[in-house]
């Protein structure tokens, strides 16, 4: 295990502030693309080793100073909300393991918008969540998605390189019971891996409440193994889950990540996240920011914001560093391209894997 500085692997091309673009209204990009949901990555660090996200030894974990603090977090979140964003989705890594995650959350959630006070939603693995989540939810955690690839012991203690099903399983039993809806369960869908057990998900996610994600595997490991042939396709999945219900679409997707259909008629639904193979771009409106204060304006994006030169630098000031937050969130939304061209020939997949760049 070994900690860098900065950066995970090779850093991406660093963007300096756009000239020409807008300096007032909300974060609204070439495209007309309007951006209202921010995805903070809270570290690089998680409790599994997922075969298809990061290799089990020698991975490289940003250093603790490099890491974003919570008044960092806060600072960038308040500017954010006063230019329109109103979601904000903590991401790892694996978020729980921030020791400060509470706290985190209750900040952020204190925010006030344009429109109210900003949501705070979260993805995580479930392990530990039981025990933390009645604070998190006292804190203003509004909305969560759990990671789970399989409900098959052996296969999960394989995939993750951990045997922790007890621990997800006991999460998602404490999310279910709680007040949080929609609760959604995410599966990256693997070819010879898991795509056996599509139904066996869905069903499992129907029997605790909660609606399943299926997600086409993306190019975002750290080790750059990621092989089309091994992703199991948008239609691929759905011919599998139509062998066994009638799937019926649900209008007015508008700029979620997630295809959803009704199952047999409702109340529940079942949603595919088809990255590769069915784009969503047109309608994307969101950003990240990864543990490291780098700002995307793409998951697949090869050119990162730098905020921490504007929150760290030499004798910056509070009013000085709002207007630098302001003015590269604005520059990161500009630069933003129509898609990720991930079917493109001179595709390159970016040099950050998933736990880096924060889902």
């Amino acid at each position: 295990m070994t900690a860098v500085p900065v950066v995970i692997g090779v850093r991406a091309p660093q963007a300096e502030p756009v000239a020409g673009a807008a300096t007032t209204g909300g974060l609204i990009d070439t495209h007309g693309r309007v951006h209202r949901d921010l995805r903070i990555s809270l570290t690089d660090r998680c409790s599994l080793r997922c075969t298809y996200c990061m290799p089990e030894q020698g991975n490289e974990w940003l250093a603790r100073t490099s890491i974003l603090s919570t008044d960092e977090i806060v600072e960038v979140a308040e500017v954010a909300a006063a230019l329109g964003i109103r979601t904000f989705r903590l991401t790892g890594g694996e978020p729980l393991l921030r020791t400060d995650i509470v706290e985190v959350v209750r900040r952020v959630a204190r925010i006030e918008g344009e429109d109210g006070p900003v949501e705070v939603a979260m993805t995580t693995n479930g392990i530990s969540l039981a025990q933390k989540l009645p604070a998190l939810i006292d804190a203003g955690l509004t909305r969560l998605n759990i990671s789970i690839d399989t409900v098959d012991r052996q296969r999960f203690a394989d995939l993750t390189r951990r045997d922790r099903l007890d621990d997800v399983f006991e999460g998602i039993a404490a999310a279910a019971a709680s007040a949080l809806r929609p609760l959604k369960l995410n599966a990256v869908a693997m070819r010879g891996v898991n795509d056996d057990e599509l139904v066996d998900l869905v069903e499992f996610a129907m029997g605790v409440g909660a609606q399943l994600r299926f997600i086409e595997q993306m190019p975002l490991d750290a080790g750059h193994t990621w092989d089309r042939t091994s992703m199991v396709t948008r239609e691929e999945i759905l011919a599998s889950l139509g062998e066994r219900w009638r799937l019926d679409p649900v209008e007015g997707r508008g700029g979620a990540p997630a295809e959803k259909w009704r199952i047999d008629g409702g109340p529940h639904e079942v949603g595919v996240i088809a990255s590769v193979t069915a784009p969503f771009c047109g309608a994307c409106d969101r950003l990240r920011l990864t543990a490291d204060g780098q700002l995307r304006n793409c998951l697949f994006s090869n050119v990162e914001y730098d905020l921490i030169g504007v929150l760290r630098g030499e004798g910056s000031r509070p009013g000085d560093r709002s207007e630098g937050i302001a003015d590269m969130l604005r520059s990161c939304v500009h630069g933003k391209l129509p898609g990720h061209a991930i079917n493109d020939p001179s595709f390159l997949q970016p040099a950050r894997g998933m736990n880096a760049i924060g889902g």
